[in-house]
């Protein structure tokens, strides 16, 4: 597949700010990794609807933000019209002229090929230009897409890898592709992190209508229902606690150079 987002993917703006904020709040510390400086020219790749751009134009930094969702990108707009937002494939993307910095929180596990990914992101640096980025790593949900596939199974589904929209790749395996496309990994780590949706008791579903939608796009929607309420009954005594569903979140966190070319 060579899009960033899987084409069954129709990502709802409104219900991404109002039940999943968690995304961009979690991303906040990553911008000190970044360590924007007033100035230089800097790219968010996945965008989403511009929180994270916002907080790094407020440094000074020249921000640009890029996200494949025209919906994402309408309501950045909307939220932030002094800020260049832009849709874009962030697996074929390009510009006139290079970045210092490539960030980008929550987005590099929606984008396929990641080698193209890394490449279009190798192209839109300076040379020396650093790559700081967050996404799901190996084992992410683990545990929600097993009970995906216990609950298409009870109702006569498989669960069809071409439908998977994610790619949670180890800390090696990711290093190994960054460093052969001439980038230099300073800094790398898995770590599981445990992260609590909103929406109380409809939080799971939310997160399921929010990011699933692909896995899940097989069946009919009355269907769904009672697949969702299955998967539900599987997670319960794993993921609910205090009221409150948690998602097995594990993300990787990296840091990268590009290598000094003679370009």
């Amino acid at each position: 597949m060579n899009t960033q987002y899987n084409s069954k993917a129709r990502w709802n703006a409104n219900l991404y700010e109002s039940k999943h904020s968690f995304v961009w709040q979690y991303g906040t510390d990553l911008i000190n990794l970044l360590s924007p400086q007033k100035g230089e020219k800097i790219l968010d790749l996945g965008c989403g609807t511009g929180q994270l751009t916002d907080k790094i134009a407020a440094t000074g930094a020249d921000i640009v933000g890029i996200d494949r969702s025209p919906a994402m990108i309408a309501k950045a707009k909307e939220n932030y019209p002094k800020i260049q937002f832009i849709v874009a494939d962030g697996a074929h993307f390009s510009f006139p002229e290079k970045f210092d910095a490539i960030f980008s929180n929550a987005a590099l596990h929606w984008i396929k090929p990641p080698e193209a990914a890394i490449a279009c992101i190798g192209q839109a640096l300076k040379s020396e230009g650093r790559f700081i980025a967050e996404f799901g790593g190996k084992g992410n949900v683990e545990q929600i897409i097993a009970a995906i596939d216990i609950a298409l199974n009870k109702s006569g589904y498989q669960l069809q890898s071409e439908l998977n929209p994610w790619y949670f790749p180890s800390i090696g395996e990711y290093t190994i592709l960054l460093e052969r496309q001439g980038f230099e990994v300073t800094y790398a780590t898995l770590v599981a992190r445990p992260t609590k949706l909103n929406g109380g008791e409809m939080g799971l579903r939310n997160w399921l209508e929010m990011f699933a939608s692909s896995l899940l796009s097989i069946v009919s929607p009355s269907t769904k229902v009672d697949i969702m309420t299955e998967i539900e009954k599987q997670l319960k005594s794993i993921l609910y606690r205090d009221g409150s569903w948690v998602a097995d979140y594990k993300r990787i966190r990296v840091i990268a150079t590009k290598k000094i070319t003679s370009q």
